[in-house]
This record gives structure tokens, C-alpha cells and sequence, in this order.
């Protein structure tokens, strides 16, 4: 049973935005405007993963690649995108949130249009690393930005308003990549991406504020980031509280880079029956996001944690139980993914800020220390864990259920090391 909530936990008073100037003069979004803004910055990063998936098969006809070069496009952009993620949140705490994000949005851009135009998987590697480098920047940038304008509660509120926004993109990927592979062709896919990053970066161009400003930008030297990082990577609270978050991903992932096996080897399902897996997927993330942002204020973070984990581990205890006695069949292996998601969705939020309030000053570089971590945890789960577990449904249910139970060893750890130390 997890321990009581503690007085700390509680939400504080909201602190209200106040409009930063920026280089360019924008016009000023309201809170529900900026989460779909940012939300929208979020989207690249499943539109990338996602939506290309079904035409795995498509991609290796085409460019006369292995199934494994072609897995490994992906394992390549988790790696790039882990990589970079340590930055994003440096440069932006340096030159600025919106400016980061741009020059952000022209790189993909580039990446993109050359994963269009690949003529072999090794140029396809190349261009989906320049995707994985610069799609991470709304996704890490965006968090300081939320935390930089809100506090505690309406901080907790917008940031489950982004992911229920966000939540669209996992569902409707895959089924667009299944409908534009089966209509037109692959490449079409990216060319897809590049107008969206092009419209992406209109919009923010137009209407993005800076959210921090000159006099309080850090500087960026070798010292002060190696300090920075050193401080953020040698806190247990920090750590702890990330890998909650990065073992629920974790767990989640498995699922999302099994799917070319799962659905067509297990269910024996085409690329346009990808929505078997994705929209409960992406319901749960939904309606999890939903529910955190009803209780935020309501109740201890820790409590609606403890909520959070009751259904995850309902979820993966079901999925195991199933798959140990029964073949893999609708709606059974993929219905405990919509519990799961849930589950994740009501607990990363507080998690995530309680992350990011460990360290205020650089609150761009903790955010991109939280975003190499989870995304780190992708690359390793499709690059290793996903093809050494997609053999047998209940092989993934079990790793599913052992991310579940890693992000819940993170949280009680870091509960333990609190009271230990007196450390919020």
C-alpha cells in the first residue's frame, strides 16, 4: 500500500503569466491556445514514430532493405532524438524558448524533405537522425514553457491539457500512414510531416512568446552546463522522479514499436488495421490526461499517483493473467493498453513537475535531462527490448509489467529518500 500524501504535496496559489517581450512581436495566446500550440510542437514527435509504421514493409520493397535496416530507422531517431534532448532545454534556457523552437522546426524540416527523397535505408538513417535531433524541441522546450508562465496546479492543469491535445496524433498516425501507404506511396508519409513542420513554424513564428528573457538567460559555457547537468543527473529525487515517467513510457512503447509484429504476426491484422492498438492506446492517454486535469487542486500529487498505479497494474496483472492461458485475440491483447495509458497519463504530470521543481534556475536544462531519459528509455525499448520480446504477446505482457512495477519501485524510492533527507 503507498504511504499517506504529505502537507508539501499539496497545490499552491497559480502564478499569473505575465507576457514577455520577444525579438518579434507576437500576438498573445490564451492559455487553451497556447496548450494547442504546444501540443501541436509535441505531435511531430509521434507523427514521426507513428504514422511511417505501417509502411515498414512499403520502405523495404522500395529501398531493397532488410527488416532489421529498416527497424533500425527508428531505433535511429529514438537515438538522435535521446541525444538532443539533453540540449533543447541548455540552448533554450541560453538564447531563448522561441528561438530554439524555430531553428528547431527549419531543421526538421530539411530532415524530413530528405526522408522523402531517401534513394537508400542508409540516406533514410541519416535524414530520420536530422528528424530525431530537432523533434524533440517542442516537446522538452515546451514543458520549461508551461512551468515558466504556471505553478503547481495550473501548471498541472495545462500540462494534462497539452497531452490530451497531443493524445490525437498517436491514434491518427498510424491509421493515416496505413490509409497514405495503401493509396500513394511512402515518401508521401514525410512530405505529409514537411507541410505540417512548415505550418508549424508560421504559427509560432506569428504567435509563440518568449518566456524568457535576456536578463535572466543562463550563460552557455562548458562550466556552467557541466555543472548543471552534474547537479541534475547526481540527484536521486531527480532521477527517481524521471524514471517514473520513463518506465510508464517504457511499458508503453513496447507495445507502439512491436505493433508491425503484433498486429499482422499475432492478429493477424493489415497496415489499415493499425486503430486495433492505437485508438484504445490513445484513449487511454486521452481520458488519462482528462481525469489528472479534473483532479489537479483537488488532491494530493501523491494520491492521484496512487490512483495512477491501481490501474496500471490492473492492467498489466490482466494482460499477463490472459495471455498465460489464451491466444493472443481482439479486443483482449489490446483493450489492458487503454488501462495502462490511463494509469500513466493521471501519474506523469505531477511527476513531471515534481521533476522539474527541483531545480527552478535551469528549469530548460531539467527538462531536457527528463526528456533524454524517457526517450534514452524508447531507443532502448525499440532497438533491444521490442525485437527481443515481439515472438510471444505474453513475452510483452510481461515486459510490460516489469516497466510497471520499475516506475512504481522509482516513485516509492524516491518517496523513501524524501523522508529520509527532508527534500520536497
Amino acid at each position: 500500500m503507498l504511504p499517506e500524501p504529505e502537507p508539501d504535496n499539496l497545490p499552491k496559489d497559480p502564478v499569473t503569466p505575465v507576457p514577455l517581450p520577444a525579438p518579434h512581436k507576437v500576438t498573445m495566446l490564451s492559455a487553451g491556445g497556447l496548450a494547442a500550440l504546444l501540443a501541436a510542437l509535441a505531435m511531430l514527435g509521434p507523427f514521426s514514430v507513428d504514422a511511417y509504421l505501417p509502411a515498414f514493409p512499403a520502405i523495404q520493397d522500395s529501398l531493397h532493405a532488410t527488416s532489421i535496416e529498416v527497424q533500425q530507422t527508428l531505433t535511429a531517431y529514438m537515438l538522435a532524438f535521446a541525444v538532443m534532448s539533453l540540449w533543447h532545454g541548455a540552448l533554450s534556457d541560453a538564447f531563448g524558448r522561441r528561438n530554439v523552437i524555430l531553428v528547431g522546426l527549419v531543421v526538421f524540416a530539411v530532415g524530413t524533405l530528405g526522408c522523402a527523397s531517401a534513394h537508400s535505408v542508409h540516406y533514410l538513417w541519416i535524414f530520420r537522425i536530422m528528424q530525431g535531433i530537432s523533434a524533440g524541441a517542442g516537446v522538452v522546450v515546451g514543458r520549461a514553457i508551461i512551468r515558466d508562465l504556471y505553478s503547481d496546479a495550473p501548471a498541472a492543469r495545462l500540462l494534462s491539457m497539452v497531452t490530451m491535445i497531443f493524445s490525437i496524433a498517436p491514434a491518427i498516425a498510424p491509421v493515416l500512414g496505413g490509409w497514405v501507404v495503401t493509396l500513394f506511396d511512402w515518401r508521401a508519409i514525410f512530405l505529409g510531416l514537411l507541410v505540417f513542420s512548415l505550418g508549424l513554424w508560421w504559427v509560432c513564428w506569428q504567435h509563440l512568446p518568449e518566456t524568457v528573457p535576456k536578463e535572466q538567460r543562463q550563460p552557455f559555457n562548458p562550466r556552467f552546463l557541466a555543472k548543471s547537468y552534474w547537479d541534475i543527473f547526481s540527484s536521486v529525487q531527480f532521477q527517481m522522479k524521471s524514471g517514473v515517467t520513463a518506465f510508464n513510457f517504457g511499458g508503453m512503447f513496447l507495445f507502439i514499436s512491436g505493433a508491425p509484429v503484433l498486429l499482422p504476426v499475432h492478429l493477424h491484422l493489415g497496415p489499415s488495421d493499425f486503430a486495433w492498438l492505437f485508438v484504445p492506446a490513445v484513449g487511454g492517454i486521452f481520458l488519462g490526461a482528462l481525469a489528472a486535469n479534473r483532479l489537479a487542486g483537488k488532491m494530493h500529487f501523491s494520491r492521484q499517483i496512487a490512483i495512477g498505479y491501481t490501474f496500471m497494474l490492473a492492467a498489466v496483472a490482466f494482460s499477463v493473467s490472459y495471455h498465460g492461458f489464451f491466444p493472443p485475440a481482439l479486443p483482449w491483447t489490446v483493450l489492458p493498453m487503454f488501462f495502462y495509458n490511463f494509469g500513466s497519463s493521471v501519474i506523469n504530470p505531477s511527476a513531471t513537475l515534481l521533476a522539474l521543481d527541483l531545480f527552478p534556475h535551469i528549469r530548460g536544462t531539467a527538462a531536457s535531462c527528463q526528456s533524454f531519459l524517457t526517450t534514452l528509455m524508447g531507443a532502448i525499448v525499440a532497438g533491444i527490448v521490442a525485437p527481443a520480446l515481439t515472438h510471444s504477446v505474453l513475452a510483452m505482457a510481461l515486459g510490460q509489467a516489469a516497466f510497471a512495477l520499475a516506475s512504481l519501485a522509482c516513485w516509492m524510492v524516491s518517496r523513501h529518500y524524501r523522508r529520509r533527507n527532508g527534500l520536497a
